[in-house]
C-alpha cells in the first residue's frame, strides 16, 4: 500500500453513507471494548479516526496517500506514511476497513499489524466478499482481490491471530452488487444520489436480513481477532 490512491472521490462519497458509517463505527467501539490505544489501518479521509479522537481515544493513523493524510493532520490525527513510521510501538487495538483487499502482499500487512499490537490486543477486518462480485467499481478503485471468509480466516491465523468472530455484513447489497457487475457502468464510479438512497433505505433493511443470512453471504466480510497472550503482558 503505497502512493497516491487513484479514487479518492469515491472515498469522499462514501460521507454521504450515514447509516453504513455509524454501523462501522459502532462496531469498532463495541469490539473495542476498553481499548483506547488505537491504529486506523489506511485511514483514508479520516472519517473513522477524527470520529475516535473526538470521543477522546489514542488514535494514530497509517495512511500512505500524502493528500489524505494532510487532511487528517488538518484534524490534530497524527497521521503516517507507513506502519514502520510507529517504530517499535505496539497498541491496543488496529482496525482496518477496506483496505487488505488494495494490498498485493495482504499477509506482509498482517504481520506487520501482529508486531504493533500489544500480546492480547484485538484486530479488526472488514473486506469486500465474493470474488465473483468483482466490478467496474473493484477495478476503479485499485481492488486486488476480494475475499471468502475460508480465505480470510485462513490468513488471519497464518498471521498468528486467533480468530474471535467472523461474518459476512450487507446480505441484501450482494444481490446490488452484482446487479452492478452485470449491468453496470463500465466507469465504475457511483453517485452520491445512489449512495444515499441504498443507505437509508436498503441498508438498515439488509442488517435486519443479516441475523438470518450472514453466516453464508454478503458484500463485505467482517473479521475480529486477537493477538495471542495475557493482556497485561508488557
Amino acid at each position: 500500500m503505497s502512493g497516491e490512491f487513484q479514487a479518492v472521490d469515491l472515498i469522499d462519497v462514501m460521507d454521504e453513507a450515514a447509516n453504513y458509517n455509524q454501523f462501522l463505527l459502532n462496531e469498532i467501539i463495541r469490539f473495542g471494548g476498553d481499548c483506547r490505544s488505537i491504529i486506523d489501518f489506511g485511514a483514508g479521509n479520516g472519517r473513522f479516526s477524527a470520529a475516535l479522537k473526538n470521543l477522546g481515544y489514542d488514535v494514530h493513523a497509517v495512511e500512505p496517500d500524502w493528500r489524505l493524510r494532510e487532511r487528517l493532520q488538518r484534524d490534530d490525527v497524527p497521521a503516517y506514511e507507513r506502519l514502520q513510521d510507529l517504530g517499535l510501538r505496539q497498541f491496543d487495538y488496529v482496525y482496518s476497513l477496506n483496505v487488505l483487499e488494495h494490498i498485493d502482499d495482504d499477509r506482509a500487512v498482517l504481520d506487520e499489524i501482529y508486531e504493533h499490537l500489544r500480546p492480547g490486543g484485538k484486530l479488526l477486518i472488514y473486506v469486500p466478499a465474493f470474488n465473483v462480485l468483482y466490478s467496474s467499481n473493484d477495478t476503479r478503485v485499485g481492488h486486488v482481490r476480494r475475499y471468502s471468509k475460508h480465505a480470510l480466516l485462513s490468513l488471519i491465523r497464518a498471521a498468528g491471530f486467533d480468530i474471535s468472530a467472523a461474518a459476512y455484513v450487507d446480505s441484501l447489497g450482494f444481490l446490488v452488487a452484482l446487479s452492478f457487475r452485470l449491468i453496470g457502468n463500465r466507469s465504475g464510479n457511483i453517485s452520491a444520489r445512489a449512495v444515499r438512497v441504498y443507505d437509508s433505505i436498503l441498508f438498515p433493511v439488509s442488517r435486519a436480513l443479516d441475523r438470518i443470512f450472514g453466516v453464508a453471504i454478503g458484500k463485505n466480510l467482517l473479521v475480529h481477532a486477537v493477538r495471542p497472550g495475557p493482556a497485561n503482558e508488557p
